[in-house]
């Protein structure tokens, strides 16, 4: 076992980091268990670092052959989609126009599901027509997946007005593949081998873990239509209500949970990002402060050391838990400033308040050379679901 900045790893893994603070114990320990797990090759650990379960978020995990569910994590291909809006931004603070915008989101952007499958939009084709590995998996998923479509998820998950540098209105959604990933992820998990900490592996040599890749390479389609879906709804509505037109060279997507084969530094891995966007030389990106801090449009300067990835927002620096009884609900009002929001449901978002994520400034002074920002977008109005 070499010492590396994590602690003691095996000898030929490779750890690399990007801290904006000190990483706690428990984060360490974290990070330990998964460097030491069968067949990792690297660990990439971004400065939003932090605690989920059985993988940190923040962490990007190269292999050779095996590939770990947990590394990716539940919601599969969750991500980010934005674009620009050409008008004002301003004209979007207005209290009839938010108000009216508000309302319409809730109807056309569910939280969680569809009134009906008659309300629902159509799932792609591209969805329909590509099968995942088990019949069974397949049919439970299927239905749920149809009256889901379409809508945004609790927890981080947001649908964003915001103010450009040039004062341009730009829409964005973070959102992913709902009850999809999900299932697929505890029905792959539920296969998987026992590779210690508490960790489970497929090969992908085996025709389970090609199930799993296939699997989740669909979830994190169903997620990228999602999000598309979302936008493109939400679009309609704020241009009917404030006016401007699409600037579709504007359009920027990426999303920051998933495992696919990558070449980095020449050698071909299973790079497993669980809250990390990839961040190849001249790849776009997301990266999300909160409710009331910045957002920043980027693109990679494809580093190997950090397995060509960057954080995907701040980061949290308090659990849901801890956020609930250490923050008030004045103070949490407070750290919105003039952000719109539905102030019927505030009291039930107090977990997501802004001072229970790192600055982002922070996040993004430590990963400098991992990334080139091109546009920095502040929020005006957060849609979210409570």
């Amino acid at each position: 076992m070499k010492q590396s900045i994590i602690g003691p790893v095996p000898d030929d893994v490779r750890v690399a980091a990007w801290f904006a603070q000190p990483p706690d114990s428990d984060v360490k320990a974290a990070l330990q268990r998964i460097a030491r797990a069968p067949d990792v090759r690297a660990l990439a650990i971004m400065p939003d670092v932090h605690l989920a379960e059985a993988v940190c978020v923040g962490a990007i995990v190269a292999t050779d052959r095996l590939v770990y569910p947990q590394a990716v994590g539940g919601d599969i291909g969750c991500g980010m989609t934005a674009l620009r809006i050409d008008t004002e931004a301003a004209s979007i603070t207005r209290p009839r126009s938010a108000r009216r915008v508000l309302d319409a989101l809730r109807v056309d952007v569910p939280v969680m599901r569809h009134r009906s499958l008659a309300a629902a939009p159509s799932l792609p084709v591209d969805l329909i027509l590509s099968d995942l590995s088990d019949g069974g998996l397949a049919g439970a998923i299927r239905r749920e997946a149809a009256i889901e479509f379409g809508t945004l998820g609790r927890g981080n998950h947001f649908l964003e007005a915001q103010a450009g540098d040039d004062g341009a209105l730009w829409l964005m959604v973070h959102s992913g593949s709902r009850c999809v990933g999900q299932a697929i992820a505890r029905h792959h998990l539920s296969q998987a081998e026992p590779a210690g900490g508490g960790l489970r592996s497929l090969d992908t040599a085996t025709p389970r873990g090609a199930a799993y890749v296939n699997d989740a390479s669909w979830a994190a389609r169903f997620a990228d239509f999602n999000r598309r879906c979302m936008l493109w709804r939400a679009v309609e509505i704020v241009t009917r209500i404030v006016g401007g037109e699409v600037a579709q060279d504007s359009f920027v997507s990426c999303d920051h949970n998933h495992v696919r084969r990558e070449f980095i530094a020449g050698a071909a891995y299973w790079v497993h990002r669980k809250g990390a966007n990839a961040a190849g030389d001249g790849v776009p990106g997301i990266i999300a402060g909160s409710m009331g801090s910045q957002t920043v449009i980027t693109t990679g300067r494809g580093v190997d050391e950090a397995i060509c990835s960057s954080s995907h927002g701040a980061g949290r620096r308090m659990s849901r838990s801890q956020a609930r009884q250490r923050i008030l609900p004045r103070s949490f009002r407070r750290q919105l400033g003039n952000v719109i929001v539905d102030e019927e449901v505030l009291g039930r978002l107090i977990e997501e308040a802004p001072a229970a994520y790192k600055d982002i400034a922070a996040v993004l002074r430590a990963q400098s050379e991992l990334i080139r920002i091109h546009t920095r977008l502040q929020p005006l109005l957060c849609y979210k679901g409570a």
